[in-house]
């Protein structure tokens, strides 16, 4: 491929799309309601500002609805480290959540990286140099 072909296509064109990841996820593992001090939070978590406003409006919808997609996990010595889901994970903690629903997948730290850029670029607006 000729490299100047593959600039500028944006990460679409290296990182498949979030939805068809999302499906996949969902489709081929089954979740189940974790105790919420056993996940911790990903140290190479791409979003590092978490727009306040919007993690309140999410703890009011959890409140109301529940969380309706699972947070992604993998293992983590004794519980688990966030790999999708921050946001989701701050707002079940401010809401009073006990146990939340998780996806437990085992990935290398790459694919990490890349579920959570997929999860972070489809959501809430990352900043120039967090998409970076």
């Amino acid at each position: 491929m000729n490299k100047r072909k593959a600039l500028g296509r944006g990460l679409s064109a290296l990182i498949p799309d979030a939805e068809e990841t999302e499906k996949e996820v969902l489709r081929s593992r089954e979740y189940f309601q974790c105790p919420i001090e056993s996940i911790e939070p990903n140290p190479m978590q791409p979003r590092q500002n978490f727009d306040e406003a919007a993690i309140e409006e999410l703890v009011a919808s959890i409140r109301e609805k529940g969380i309706i997609t699972p947070i992604l996990v993998g293992k983590s010595g004794n519980g688990y480290q966030l790999i999708a889901g921050e946001r989701r994970w701050r707002a079940a903690q401010r809401a009073g959540l006990k146990t939340v629903p998780v996806v437990v997948r085992e990935t290398t730290p790459i694919e990490s990286l890349e579920l959570a850029l997929i999860e972070n670029i489809h959501r809430r607006d990352l900043n120039p140099i967090e998409e970076a």
